[in-house]
């Protein structure tokens, strides 16, 4: 018997190893009763024995029940061990089977291992557990105990393998034998490191790991002879894979690249000696290269350092500035760098030579550490000096640059202020301008007068300023003093045109003082005047609009009354014009140019004139205009009268035509085909009265041509009219319509005349407002009267909502008499149903389940026989016969009971 939770104390393994195979060999007999990992090693293990059996030219196809008689067991252990087994036994007894396993067991413990728990009974039972358990223990003696890497055996070795393989690649971490290998990339690293050419690594995802398994597990297959032990599917779908049958895939893996590992090695040692020989030699060649450089960028740098050569401006000196600063902040950092790292690649050089126990290095002459550092210290020597000269110079041509800066910037603002004012002081807009005018052109030439002043200082700022710059040898002097001696003269032609500009002021400011006084009299009266004018004439042209004669008989009387105040205003008129008369013969004995406006006002006497012409011309046009519109109103008065003469007539015709209507089918006067040719006859007449609605019609389009919107003489409107006429037309053809249903209804249902008199007496005693329908609450009261139980309870209401269904389907929440009645009938009569129309289709198909088209025609109308044909289905029972029509669906389907 084989006890998995035993120790393997023998001699296969050392105290590593023995300490590996205790815990393997601990058989989780708990984890065996997961339904996927029991799954997982059936079909693990199954592949792993067929790969060893197929050598013998054989296979399992069910690991519990191919190794019950033990003679592929045998056979196994003796592909997978090199060695001879004692003969098994042919028989096919219990017994034979059973000698037949003991003798592999007996195997097995020579081997090392340990056998306590199972016995050959169990295997020959086919015991699932057992088996997969002996086959663990045959995996781990046979195929993983031996595996050693660095010290460690069995599955530590197996696992630190995995781990060294697989450390170059991305989202790769092998920490155990289940989960690490979820997404497949452990699978296909291990391919890629041995066979890279087989795998495409970088194309793999980790969010699909089914594919990812499926390529490592069908590579592994085609290309390195290694079984499928395992489905994509069976891994990624258990939270936690089996672990025994990963370390079983994983261990055939190892073995198929036992072989490269040996090679690997070797290749190994040889290129890391030849990689440090090679790094060492390209430092050599690096440090020199530096160093010819770095010498070669100081050799170069130090006359451009050196040189002291004066620049003329600021700006051009500022440039060789920005030089050095770039210099310092580009071109020096990267060399600053490159002597720290040959420094230091230097003494990394040295120290790889010395460890790896070969000569120090030896640079070529001239490019030693120490040489590199004592030209780097010229260099600043040369930097330090170049920057001190540079600042110096700078703050001389600071000093030059700011005076010409200053001298620019006053002269700017000087030649911006005196821009213009030559031509204003020239000019003689006084000479047009009114009193105000001038009055503010002198406030404005006072002001002007007082900045002259001001300015004083800033001219003889200038002038000092020019005269510093020439002293101190400014290279722009010239230009300077040309500019300073403009200034001057300019200022000193300023100064003389002041003075003149004031006393042509002055003079002007008394001459037009006189004239200001009748300007002010001119406006003050011309404004009233002329608002009085404006007034009149949008008066005299503002549409009107009147609706009677009252109306535009008091637009005469005011027009009237307007004319008779013209004879005042144009003796205003005459007044305002002299006021102007005499401000033109004061300007002209003055020799003064009038702007031709009052600066009190913008009325001018032409406008005036004007307007006057126009208020003339418009009071004869206006007393045409409402004389016209008097006899419109006369005449439009004339079709109000009319047209309310016919509808004061008409109106009431109407309404008592619908109450006449309404009385005569509440009142059931004789029976009702008397009420039907009562009520066509009252109908005939109606419609003769039609001449009298179109002649109505015809005054009512006269009156909209008229575009009259009101009548005092009548309360009715054509809109009015005309809907009461077509609903007058409407009662009687719905009344009408309603007695022919009943007639219908009665002659149908077989319902007597005192029936349905019966039944108009309970639906007009309960139509309380004699609309000709029945409410929901008056209809259950109908219904209450007539011995239905509807009360207000569950039941009643369940009963009441049934019957509102069958006479109200529409739910408008209002029962028609015709409904009323159809209601009262299907209560009170028989009606046909869908079976006695079956029965009667059975008696004309001779007593058959179907009938043809044959009888329908003999038996029926040919409209119906037709119509019958056209809607019933073939006929499918087992007796039919060709063209057999099934007349009992068509039945149903009449009835509602089924489609057709």
């Amino acid at each position: 018997m084989v006890d998995y939770h035993a120790a393997n104390n023998q001699q296969y393994s050392s105290g590593g190893s023995q300490a590996y195979m205790e815990q393997e060999n601990d058989w989780d007999r708990d984890l065996l009763l997961d339904p996927a990992w029991e799954k997982q090693q059936r079909k693990t293990f199954t592949a792993w024995c067929n790969s060893h059996l197929r050598k013998a030219g054989t296979q399992i196809e069910n690991i519990e029940e191919d190794f019950r008689d033990g003679l592929k067991l045998m056979l196994l252990l003796e592909v997978i061990s090199g060695e001879r087994l004692p003969k098994p036994e042919r028989g096919k007894m219990r017994v034979h089977k059973i000698n037949n396993v003991n003798k592999a067991l007996d195997f097995i413990a020579s081997k090392g291992v340990k056998l306590v728990s199972i016995g050959a009974e169990e295997i020959v039972d086919g015991n699932v557990k057992m088996t997969l358990g002996m086959i663990w223990t045959i995996i781990l003696r046979f195929a993983i105990q031996d595996i050693s890497v660095e010290e460690t055996s069995a599955k530590e070795g197996l696992l630190l393998w995995c781990q060294r393989k697989t450390a170059p690649y991305k989202n790769v971490n092998v920490q155990n034998f289940h989960i690490s290998w979820k997404d497949g990339l452990a699978f296909n690293a291990l391919i890629h490191r041995h066979r890279p050419e087989l795998i495409d690594y970088e194309k793999l995802r980790k969010d699909d790991p089914v594919t990812n398994l499926n390529n490592a597990f069908e590579v592994a297959e085609k290309y390195l002879d290694i079984p499928k032990m395992l489905d994509a599917e069976d891994i990624v779908n258990t939270a936690r894979p089996d672990e025994k049958a990963i370390m079983t895939y994983v261990s055939s893996f190892y073995h198929a690249f036992s072989g490269a590992q040996k090679a690997e090695t070797a290749a190994n040692r040889i290129c890391k000696v030849l990689a440090v020989n090679q790094e060492n030699e390209h430092l050599m060649e690096d440090y020199e290269k530096l160093a010819s450089d770095l010498l070669e960028w100081i050799r170069r740098t130090i006359p451009w350092l050196e040189n002291r050569v004066p620049e003329k401006t600021m700006a051009e000196m500022q440039q060789k500035l920005e030089d050095f600063r770039d210099y310092r902040r580009v071109h020096k950092p990267p060399k600053v760098q490159e002597k720290c790292q040959l420094e230091i690649n230097f003494n990394t050089l040295q120290t790889k030579l010395r460890l790896s126990n070969r000569p120090a290095f030896m640079p070529s002459e001239g490019r030693m550490v120490s040489d590199i550092n004592s030209a780097w210290h010229k260099l600043e020597g040369a930097e330090k000096g170049y920057e001190e000269w540079m600042l110096n110079e700078i703050r001389r041509l600071e000093r030059l640059d700011h005076l010409a800066e200053k001298f620019g910037q006053k002269a700017t603002i000087h030649e911006s202020w005196t821009g213009g004012n030559e031509s204003m002081l020239t000019q003689k807009d006084y000479e047009t301008a009114s009193l105000s005018e001038v009055k503010a052109l002198l406030k404005k030439h006072e002001a002007f007068e007082s900045d002259l002043a001001a300015h004083q200082d800033r001219v003889e700022q200038i002038a000092a300023i020019a005269q510093e710059l020439n002293e101190l040898d400014y290279y722009d002097s010239p230009s300077v003093n040309a500019r300073c001696q403009k200034i001057c003269e300019q200022w000193d032609l300023l100064g003389s045109l002041t003075q003149s500009r004031r006393e042509s002021l002055e003079r002007t400011e008394k001459q037009l003082e006189s004239i200001d006084e009748l300007y002010l009299e001119y406006a003050k009266r011309a404004a009233p005047f002329n608002n009085w004018m404006e007034g009149a004439m949008e008066d005299l042209q503002d549409m009107f609009i009147v609706h009677n004669i009252e109306e535009i008989q008091g637009l005469i009387t005011a027009h009237e009354q307007f004319k008779s105040t013209l004879p005042e205003a144009n003796k205003e008129r005459e007044a305002i014009q002299a006021i102007q008369a005499e401000v033109q013969k004061i300007a002209q004995y003055n020799g003064i140019k009038l702007s031709g406006n009052n600066p009190y006002t913008s009325i001018t006497p032409q406008s005036i004139d004007s307007k006057w012409d126009k208020v003339q011309k418009l009071v004869p046009q206006r007393d045409k205009a409402l004389q016209e519109e008097l006899g419109r109103q006369q005449s439009n008065d004339h079709l109000r009268r009319q047209f309310a003469n016919q509808a004061n007539v008409i109106g009431p015709w109407i309404q008592n035509k619908m109450e006449e209507i309404g009385q005569i089918s509440i009142e059931m006067n004789g029976t009702l085909e008397d009420q039907l040719t009562h009520l066509r006859q009252y109908e005939q007449s109606i419609i003769e009265y039609k001449p009298k609605i179109d002649q109505l019609e015809g005054d009512h389009q006269l009156i909209q041509e008229a575009l009259i919107f009101d009548n005092k003489y009548t309360a009715y409107t054509m809109e009015h009219l005309r809907v009461g006429w077509e609903q007058l037309l409407t009662t009687i053809a719905r009344t009408i319509n309603e007695i022919e249903n009943q007639i219908l209804t009665r002659d149908a249902k077989g319902i007597s005349q005192e029936q349905l008199h019966e039944y108009r007496a309970s639906f007009n005693h309960f139509d309380k407002d004699h609309s000709g329908v029945l409410a929901a609450e008056e209809f259950k009261a109908c219904l209450i009267s007539l011995g239905y139980d509807v009360e207000n309870d569950k039941q009643g209401d369940a009963e009441f909502a049934r019957i509102m269904g069958i006479v109200d389907p529409n739910n408008s929440g209002a029962v028609t008499f015709q409904a009323f009645i159809d209601f009262m009938s299907r209560e009170t009569t028989d009606t046909d149903t869908a079976d006695q129309v079956i029965a009667s289709f059975k008696v004309l198909a001779g007593d058959k389940n179907y009938i043809t088209a044959e009888e329908l025609r003999r038996e029926l109308p040919p409209d119906q026989a037709e119509y019958c044909i056209a809607r019933m289905a073939p006929y499918a029972g087992p007796d039919a016969v060709p063209g057999a029509l099934d007349y009992m669906s068509f039945s149903t389907a009449l009835y509602g009971e089924s489609d057709l």
